[in-house]
């Protein structure tokens, strides 16, 4: 230790300075503590250090959790775990503030899903059953041991079907029907085929009283085929002591029928005072006699036609027989002898008013769903129907033949109505769509189809027009002088099927009126006809649930609604000469009048 403090206190001594040297012994001699680390330690007996164990065992009472710890964010275990490891809290303590909800293990916001195969199949069977039986198979309970506790629902329900599935409930089907072998296909006389009976075929012989009636049924088929288009004779007088016929109109009514004038205000129906009853089935349609308005004729589907008396004892005068399907349509010429019918049998049968015979009858093989007779005074002998094949056909009574076809809609032709002074008509179809089309010409020039627009399937001319002259002197039952011709209306009301009536104007451009749309009424997939009151005040329809419904023309607001038949209400009219007289007709086979 002394050789290796030697050197260093030599290189001390090396130093040049005497000064320092100086300085140093000085330090030396008062401060022995300065070198005291590097002097040797005094020698001394040496101590041991005792060995420290960092975990001593130490005895616990309590027993210590020896299980193992599994990491909350693994996926997959190489062992079998116990319910106690697998649901153990994390390291560390309980947190205390959390509540028993948010301490739950959990693996999204609403709690603990496991996730679970489910068929397809069984899920749909088990939902189907309880929709339709109204139970279902308890899902938390294994499906291998199936009892009463296993359903949920109806439980005795399920035991009476003994827990049968509706699609295992279904009636098992039986066996085919087996048939008689019938030969071999070689042999002509032995071989049936197709034709042969069944095997538990009893061949049940006719009775006398099932005789009996097959003869009876065969003679009435055979009469009616001779009496087809005999007019039914009803019980009334022909003629009245003047030898006038029941075309004549009355003048002992309290109205003058036969003025041109229409009546200064109307207003609206309250009570039903009277009510035609004749049809077996509903009434399709009702048309008032031209320009008077004193009989009413009436289409119906047990196909007859019958014509009414509007005042005094209002009886059926006559009825119509002749077509062998319900009548579809009815329209008269200006002077009321004769009428069109359009009938689903596919026949146009022209009728005389008076005697009720069928004077010619025209068809294309087709159903007509309209027919109108031009107004004309000049073409009183040409009509034209709109059909089921789309296309509107016009015949010439005289010849009885087809003299013009307007063929360009593009579905069947629901209605026709003359407008501007009978030069034009205009049509509405199945398709959408409004056609405007010039006199026997076969192009429309005017198409009207929007997209928002729905099917318009009756169409109404406003009576705007003053009638042009009174009705001419009946002399000896026949009408002599020019009937009257009313000028075109200026607006056309269309029954729309989304449950709206629109007004198109019916003079030039023929604009939908967007000012004047009538709503609050159900007529979706019914054909109503919509009326005016002669002084264009009110607006009147049936609708689908055999109301009447009466709006104001100005304001377009619902005024009045009545409950006028069981079934649809499929045509309203107003008596052109009266204040507030309303004829409905509807499905229910009843014709009501309303004052």
């Amino acid at each position: 230790m002394s050789s290796a403090i030697a050197p260093l206190v030599s290189y001390g001594s090396d130093s040049g300075s005497e000064n320092e040297s100086e300085t140093a012994s000085d330090h030396d001699s008062t401060d022995p503590d300065a070198t005291a680390h590097l002097k040797p330690l005094p020698a001394a007996p040496t101590m041991t250090l005792a060995v420290l164990n960092a975990a001593p065992e130490v005895a616990v009472k309590e027993s210590v959790e020896t299980g193992k710890h599994l990491d909350p964010s693994l996926k997959e275990v190489t062992f079998n775990p116990t319910f106690e490891t697998l649901f153990a809290p994390e390291f560390g303590p309980v947190n205390p503030f959390k509540s028993q909800q948010m301490a739950a293990p959990r693996n999204m916001l609403s709690g603990y899903a496991e996730p679970a195969h489910l068929n397809d199949f069984m899920f749909e069977q088990q939902r189907r059953t309880f929709s339709t039986f109204g139970y279902a198979l308890d899902p938390s309970v294994g499906t291998t041991e199936v009892s009463n506790t296993s359903y949920i629902g109806a439980v005795d329900e399920a035991e009476k079907n003994k827990g049968l599935t509706v699609f295992e409930s279904g009636a098992k089907k039986t066996e085919k029907r087996r048939k008689v072998k019938g030969g071999e296909a070689g042999e002509i006389e032995t071989f049936l085929g197709p034709w042969a009976k069944y095997a538990d075929e009893k061949d049940g012989a006719k009775t006398e009283e099932q005789k009996e009636l097959d003869e009876i049924t065969a003679k009435r088929q055979k009469k009616g085929r001779n009496e087809e288009e005999a007019p039914a004779e009803e019980k009334t007088d022909m003629y009245d002591y003047q030898g006038r016929s029941y075309l004549h109109v009355p003048q002992d009514v309290g109205i003058n029928l036969r003025t041109a004038d229409v009546p200064d205000k109307c207003y609206l129906p309250k009570k039903q005072i009277h009510v035609w009853s004749g049809h077996t089935k509903g009434v399709s349609a009702i048309r008032l006699f031209p320009a008077s308005g004193h009989l009413l004729l009436s289409a119906s589907m047990d196909c007859k036609i019958k014509l009414w008396e509007v005042y005094n004892e209002r009886r059926c005068i006559r009825t119509f027989i002749g077509h062998s399907k319900a009548v579809r349509d009815i329209c008269f010429n200006n002077t009321g002898t004769q009428f069109m019918s359009a009938a689903y049998d596919r026949y146009l049968k022209l009728w005389d008013s008076e005697t009720g015979q069928c004077i010619s009858r025209f068809t294309n093989r087709k159903v007509p769903y309209c027919v109108k007779f031009n107004p004309d005074e000049d073409k009183q002998n040409l009509f034209v129907a709109g059909m089921s094949d789309k296309k509107i056909v016009q015949w010439d009574i005289r010849s009885g033949e087809v003299v013009q076809e307007y063929d360009r809609h593009l579905g069947a032709v629901n209605t026709i109505t003359f407008v501007d002074e009978n030069r034009r008509f205009v049509s509405t179809s199945d398709d959408k769509s409004l056609r405007v089309w010039e006199w026997d010409i076969p192009v429309d020039f005017k198409y009207i189809a929007e997209p928002s627009m729905h099917s318009m399937p009756a169409v109404t001319l406003s009576p705007n027009g003053k009638r042009c002259r009174q009705i001419g002197e009946q002399i000896g039952g026949r009408r002599s002088g020019t009937p009257v011709r009313e000028i075109s209306g200026k607006w056309l009301a269309c029954q729309s099927m989304d449950n709206q009536i629109l007004i198109f104007g019916a003079q030039n451009r023929f604009r939908l009126n967007k000012k004047k749309i009538f709503k609050g009424h159900m007529v979706a997939g019914y054909a109503c006809q919509v009326d005016f009151s002669p002084d264009m005040s009110y607006v009147v329809s049936g609708d689908a649930d055999g109301k009447l419904n009466i709006w104001d023309w100005k304001t377009t607001k619902l005024y009045h609604r009545i409950k006028a038949h069981d079934k649809v209400c499929i045509s309203a009219l107003w008596h052109p000469h009266e204040t507030s007289k309303v004829i409905t007709c509807g499905w229910d086979g009843q014709i009501k009048l309303w004052d």
